[in-house]
């Protein structure tokens, strides 16, 4: 069984079990129809994912893995706040018509700013560290500036990461203030698994642990049936992740330095709603 499917099986019995419903409360999600969309939800969840053991991939579903890549670099390589920057039209629903999602994400880690060093955007400043400040305890990103909320489409779920060096080994701690189950959660580990993956390699050192917490981790009541399916289903161990070994340069990956081999998965079935 892969670690991702055994650790979103648990996580989601656990909010469907002991979870609490917000059915008695105003909430800002609305369905495609205009209806309140209300989540059960369970409080401070974390997860940890050792990356030397294996790549962590559902395959209770199948995991549209070069999707995340590219937003992933979206975010991460390009620093863009423009959905015309990406492959997918996940983002079209925040989006202006310019294709702008506001100061949000990318925007944030493409900002400088000036440290004793020189000037770097927050990105940067991460590889500059890892290079020649490892034991440093203050390489931490936060795309959660609360100067510019007010201009960002949409506040960030994933927001904060901290790296740290033990020995030869990069480990990282994603912090998640918000987090949709069925959408988001093996997206978002998929997607950090590989940044993890990427900034190792460009630093000599091995990817190891990702602690994901969050904070608000729920189901939507319309996703509620198909997560009870998803949870009969019999996993598959995780696929193995190849990366590019020609690529020692951060901003030298695309989508395609990535793949994953032997990858084993259950089809979903029908399209899954999302609320907005």
């Amino acid at each position: 069984m892969s670690r991702a499917d055994e650790i979103f099986i648990h996580n989601c019995r656990e909010i469907l079990t002991q979870g609490v419903w917000d059915t008695d409360l105003p909430v800002r999600p609305r369905w495609e129809d205009g209806a309140s969309a209300h989540t059960v939800k369970k409080f401070g969840i974390v997860n940890r994912y050792d990356l030397r053991e294996e790549f962590p991939v559902q395959t209770i579903r199948r995991m549209a893995f070069q999707s995340a890549v590219d937003e992933l670099l979206w975010i991460w390589q390009k620093k863009s706040n423009n959905v015309r920057d990406l492959n997918s039209h996940i983002w079209d629903a925040w989006a202006d018509e310019s294709g702008s999602i506001g100061k949000a994400y990318g925007y944030q880690l493409g900002v400088k700013h000036q440290y004793a060093e020189g000037e770097f955007d927050q990105v940067d400043r991460v590889l500059y560290d890892l290079t020649h400040n490892p034991a440093s305890r203050r390489m931490v990103t936060s795309l959660y500036n609360h100067q510019d909320l007010r201009e960002m489409a949409l506040y960030p779920c994933a927001w904060s990461v901290t790296f740290n060096v033990s020995g030869n080994v990069l480990n990282a701690v994603l912090n998640q203030r918000s987090q949709d189950m069925l959408t988001a959660n093996g997206w978002n580990v998929m997607q950090y698994a590989v940044l993890l993956h990427m900034l190792a390699r460009v630093s000599g050192l091995v990817a190891g642990e990702l602690v994901h917490v969050i904070a608000d981790a729920h189901i939507y009541d319309r996703h509620v049936p198909v997560v009870e399916a998803l949870l009969k289903r019999e996993p598959y161990p995780a696929p193995r992740l190849w990366i590019d070994p020609a690529l020692t340069d951060f901003y030298a990956f695309r989508p395609d330095s990535f793949r994953l081999e032997d990858y084993r998965f259950h089809t979903l079935g029908a399209p899954i709603p999302v609320a907005v």
